[in-house]
């Protein structure tokens, strides 16, 4: 699946899911809005994306992109074995909820990428050079949610451990006892 049909399936998927919870609150949008900010969402931010002209994305140099050119000169069997080395990275999940935030918030950044993909550059492209134009101003954001998932994950294995640890002390329990009255069987 490419980036263009998981943001389109995002945005519909967060479209739908915001709709149903503006409902169930009535209106209240407080959540709504610490999500943006978790996003990197902010007003400083769509004034920024504001600024982006076609011309921005055009003239913006992306050096791997010139080693990708350079690996199609190759021939057609060692090209295979570097396109498959070479495999584009996709969004990370944080940067696709962004992207789909933002896509929703800002109406000319939707238009630029209208006009932009696939005609002048390949939606992968696009999105790179976005991330890299407003690095500074998201990079905070996106530093804290992976630090957040490293916390969920941690707090994941631990409670796996101490479940794990429980059963382990059932187990040791019931071997002691067997062991005291003489039942222990091998």
């Amino acid at each position: 699946m490419n980036i263009a049909s998981r943001i389109r399936r995002s945005f519909f998927r967060e479209k739908t899911k915001s709709s149903d919870e503006n409902s169930l609150k009535n209106g209240s949008n407080v959540n709504e809005e610490d999500k943006d900010e978790i996003l990197g969402v902010t007003d400083e931010l769509i004034d920024h994306v504001r600024s982006f002209t076609i011309d921005t994305f055009k003239n913006f140099s992306l050096e791997d992109e010139e080693e990708e050119v350079s690996v199609s000169h190759l021939g057609d069997e060692d090209n295979r074995m570097s396109s498959s080395v070479n495999v584009k990275k996709d969004l990370s999940d944080w940067q696709e909820k962004h992207a789909v935030l933002v896509l929703s918030k800002s109406k000319e950044l939707s238009q630029l990428r209208f006009k932009l993909c696939p005609r002048v550059l390949k939606e992968h492209q696009f999105w790179r050079i976005y991330f890299q134009l407003v690095r500074k101003l998201v990079a905070k954001y996106e530093v804290l949610a992976i630090q957040q998932a490293k916390i969920r994950r941690m707090a994941m294995e631990d409670s796996k451990t101490s479940e794990t640890k429980g059963v382990y002390e059932v187990e040791m329990s019931e071997t002691k006892q067997r062991l005291s009255t003489g039942l222990a069987t091998p």
